[in-house]
């Protein structure tokens, strides 16, 4: 990934299916955070790639993040659901919690991150 002034590249505009997903990590005060990007009924939504339940990854196979039926992302530690499009816990432990949102852009064909500045808890 190109980390650039105003963002990180993490795709390119047309490159995400609906249902694929593609992990990548933002780089702040020094520190890499890993992140995923999903691409839900043709809409692109990032996250941090942390559970809200316990601070571990969703994907126990590297990239897995949707349910079998493509509805939800499901965190393979212990099941929890979350809604592609809000983040939010709707099944399992956490319910009611979110995921960390993760701001996504279009410059030209290329879709950029940025770090969620406003979320305390990642605040370096």
């Amino acid at each position: 990934m190109t980390t650039e002034r105003n963002g990180t590249v993490v795709a390119r505009v047309g490159e995400l299916q609906p249902g694929q997903t593609k992990k990548f990590f933002l780089r702040c005060d020094g520190r890499d955070e890993e992140c995923f990007v999903v691409n839900h009924g043709g809409r692109l939504y990032a996250y941090i790639n942390r559970c809200a339940h316990v601070a571990m990854t969703l994907d126990w196979i590297d990239n897995h993040f949707l349910t079998e039926d493509g509805q939800f992302l499901q965190c393979a530690t212990h099941g929890a659901c979350y809604v592609p499009a809000t983040g939010e816990c709707v099944s399992g432990p956490p319910c009611g919690k979110f995921l960390t949102p993760v701001p996504l852009t279009n410059h030209a064909t290329e879709v950029l991150a940025h770090w969620p500045a406003d979320s305390p808890e990642l605040t370096p």
